[in-house]
């Protein structure tokens, strides 16, 4: 399937191709995929190295040598020459903390080495470093679940794009019919997800929701749970780690949707589950989204850090976790979940955008579900799963703060009055900085 981050890719390929790239993101969203089929596209000679499964390449890094004789070693292991037009793309690259460390080694050297490297939870790695990391000397990507608008290419709908992108900078209405068709396609992707295997399962069942393989998504969340298990300092802590994992669906579903850690479990403080909420969110299963003290630029600068939401990283997990039929979804029947799956969506798209998050509340009263950094300053968002355009808070946020422009998601079409700019739910991902 087609991938929007191939020209992240392209990009470091062009310009700082002999700079090492390490590419951060959850597991199952793909990354192995893309990274294998651009090293095949590109390159004549290929190297690809699975540390999960290949643990002589982690004895080799580990032995108390040199790099280059590392690297000598290596060639003879792998019963290969890396010659300047070889591509070496290292899998998991977690496994092995001195491989990291030679990262440094690579970039350096007068050899124009190529390196590609990537790991499922590469970021909790970084985050628990022991070693000294190779601070500039790495060009360091995120990727994320598919988005919508790769959704659509994959679905074969990519020639309506466009279409989207005219009707979001200009204001204009999209078609009716395309504009229900296209809200039909969106609930379809909040009831499979962007997980890559999903979408691929829905494709091949003929986007048939009732065919779709509920399976595939309860494999990857028992992944997660077992990487929790791997990949954490001791089982006391994998236990909180996935307490608050699974506790985020219901804590979106409260009407001040700020993280508690007392609905974890009576009594529970911050500093009991600090380390667990760092660990999900250098994982990249979970998004954080802070409170903004102030309506000011930079918005980083006036964030509580105590203050915070959670959302998962893909919207078919959390229907799989909150177990609602998917056929309710794609029928857009009403249910107490349909708004926190819908800005749990817009949560996705936004940070697949590198955008971050950050929301507003005033004492119960009113909440704006995201504030962001844009060139024309901070904007404030309003999600709506249906069509109301009943906006309490954000006409409050507007009277009090007088935004110079603001931002309602909704089922409804693409419009602009008031300053209150209209996106339809499939074109958040029109939303820049």
């Amino acid at each position: 399937m087609q991938r929007i981050f191939i020209k992240e890719l392209e990009e470091w390929k062009n310009k700082n191709e002999n700079t090492p790239l390490m590419v951060i993101g959850a597991r199952q969203i793909g990354k192995t995929y893309i990274i294998n089929k651009f090293c095949k596209t590109n390159y004549p000679d290929y190297i690809y190295i699975n540390l999960m499964n290949d643990k002589g390449i982690i004895e080799i890094f580990d032995e108390p040598i040199n790099t280059e004789e590392k690297i000598r070693k290596m060639e003879l292991y792998l019963g290969r020459t890396i010659k300047k037009e070889t591509i070496i793309f290292f899998d998991e690259i977690q496994e092995s903390e001195n491989l990291i460390t030679a990262l440094k080694y690579f970039c350096e050297s007068e050899f124009p080495y190529k390196i590609i490297c990537a790991g499922s939870l590469l970021g909790v790695k970084l985050k628990r470093f022991k070693n000294s990391f190779p601070v500039g000397k790495v060009i360091i990507k995120y990727m994320y679940p598919m988005t919508f608008e790769e959704y659509l290419i994959a679905i074969g709908y990519a020639q309506v794009i466009d279409e989207i992108k005219e009707c979001f900078n200009k204001n204009k209405k999209m078609s009716n019919p395309i504009h229900e068709k296209l809200l039909n396609y969106y609930r379809l992707f909040l009831a499979t997800g962007g997980m890559p295997i999903a979408v691929d399962n829905i494709i091949k069942n003929n986007l048939e929701i009732l065919k779709f393989d509920n399976n595939l998504l309860k494999s990857i969340i028992e992944a997660y749970l077992a990487d929790m298990e791997k990949y954490t300092l001791n089982h006391y802590e994998t236990i909180k780690i996935e307490k608050i994992y699974k506790n985020i669906p219901s804590q979106l579903a409260k009407e001040n949707k700020k993280f508690q850690f007392s609905k974890i479990e009576p009594y529970a403080r911050k500093r009991d589950y600090e380390t667990s909420i760092d660990w999900l969110i250098a994982s990249k299963l979970v998004i954080p989204c802070y409170f903004a003290c102030k309506f000011e630029t930079p918005l980083k600068g006036f964030m509580d850090e105590e203050k915070f939401k959670l959302y998962l990283s893909d919207t078919g997990i959390l229907t799989e976790l909150l177990e609602i039929p998917r056929n309710k979804i794609l029928l857009n029947d009403n249910f107490q979940y349909k708004g926190v799956i819908a800005e749990n969506y817009v949560a996705n798209e936004l940070q697949a955008n590198e955008i971050s998050l950050y929301y507003w509340a005033q004492n119960q009263f009113a909440e704006i579900d995201f504030l962001i950094d844009t060139t024309n300053g901070v904007i404030p968002i309003e999600v709506k799963a249906n069509e109301n355009k009943k906006s309490k808070s954000l006409n409050y946020f507007i009277e009090k703060n007088k935004p110079e422009l603001a931002i309602r998601i909704s089922s409804n079409n693409f419009g602009f009055e008031n300053n209150i700019k209209s996106i339809p739910l499939y074109a958040v991902f029109c939303i820049k900085k």
